[in-house]
């Protein structure tokens, strides 16, 4: 559990790497520091909202009224390559510049490995007494460096039968404190099963449904402490929030059955960088400054997800592999009737 929320503070803050440059980006000023952060958080931003959506379901077949079951999932969702670095045009930045003269370079996202990419800013204090401070930096690397391409998530899951056919879902992660993180999920959906009214039901030994479910997670990551920029009350925070719509079909037997579903999936994850900051050197040396900026990135997209489920009496476990832009593995292990 302090792994999993350990990887998930990295990712929704700017991982380590983005935190200790956290001096040097401001130092470019606040829209250049804003611009580079979003095109470098845009990977595990997305990452986590198809992360966060992998799950939901095993079975195309309703739960009976009163039927329930809870349930471990884990989900893992894969960065490809191409999401592990961009290309950064000087032309787009206000204030940085490469050191070697170059107008654009590939550098590295979140979950890049990227290194030697040397910026360069000029100072300008604002003040004639005080001299200007230019500042030369190397631009972050990512988890790529500790070999992580995935973004995790992991939750406990309920599902209880109503009425003909539906069934309520809730998922839960506590939140839980750690190494000065903190991170928390929570979401609902419903599932209705429409063979369920097909006069040959019990004869059918298919079962097809739709699910809506919406998935929140919040998190906060302290640095205060670090010293890495002279200020207070520092940390980055995090909302993201999403929706799936999901068609389930699966086999409808006792002990094995295989599933799929075809669906889409929209969410926005918001990053904030607060508290107070004080920069020594670049184009706002000198200068304090109080919850510097926000990041905002959307993504939607279709998945198709293929798995198995086996049942026996009370124990369930499945497994499936969803495609999609960040293509995914969800593992659940389930009790109940």
């Amino acid at each position: 559990m302090k792994k999993l929320t350990l990887i998930l503070s990295l990712l929704i803050t700017t991982c380590v790497a983005a935190q200790q440059n956290i001096d040097n980006l401001l130092a470019a000023g606040i829209n250049d520091a804003q611009r580079f952060a979003t095109a470098y958080m845009r990977p595990a931003s997305d990452g986590l909202v198809y992360s966060m959506n992998n799950g939901w379901f095993n079975s195309g077949k309703a739960k009976k009224l009163f039927g329930f079951d809870i349930s471990l999932v884990i989900n893992g969702a894969f960065v490809n390559d191409d999401n592990k670095s961009f290309i950064l045009n000087t032309s787009d930045y206000e204030n940085l510049q490469f050191r070697d003269g170059s107008t654009s370079k590939e550098v590295a996202t979140a979950f890049g490995d990227i290194q030697g990419a040397v910026v360069v800013i000029e100072g300008d204090s604002g003040i004639p007494a005080i001299p200007s401070q230019d500042a030369e930096f190397e631009l972050p690397t990512g988890l790529g460096s500790s070999n992580i391409n995935f973004v995790p998530t992991a939750f406990l899951q309920a599902s209880f039968g109503l009425i003909k056919g539906t069934e309520i879902k809730a998922r839960f992660f506590p939140k839980v404190t750690t190494n000065d993180a903190d991170v928390g999920l929570y979401g609902f959906g419903i599932q209705h099963e429409f063979t369920s009214w097909l006069p040959a039901d019990k004869l059918f030994p298919v079962g097809i449904s739709g699910l809506i479910a919406y998935t929140h997670l919040d998190g906060s990551y302290d640095f205060t402490d670090t010293n890495i920029v002279d200020g207070e009350d520092q940390r980055f925070e995090n909302n993201t929030n999403t929706f799936l719509f999901q068609l389930i079909g699966s086999t409808k037997l006792p002990v094995f059955n295989v599933y799929g579903g075809l669906g889409y999936l929209t969410g926005t994850s918001t990053t904030d960088l607060k508290g107070t900051y004080r920069v020594q050197s670049g184009v706002i040396s000198q200068e304090t400054i109080i919850d510097p900026f926000s990041i905002e990135n959307k993504t939607s997209g279709v998945r198709a997800t293929i798995g198995a489920k086996l049942s026996l009496a009370f124990f369930k476990m499945n497994i499936d592999y969803t495609l999609a832009k960040y293509n995914g593995l969800s593992v659940g292990l389930h009790f109940g009737i």
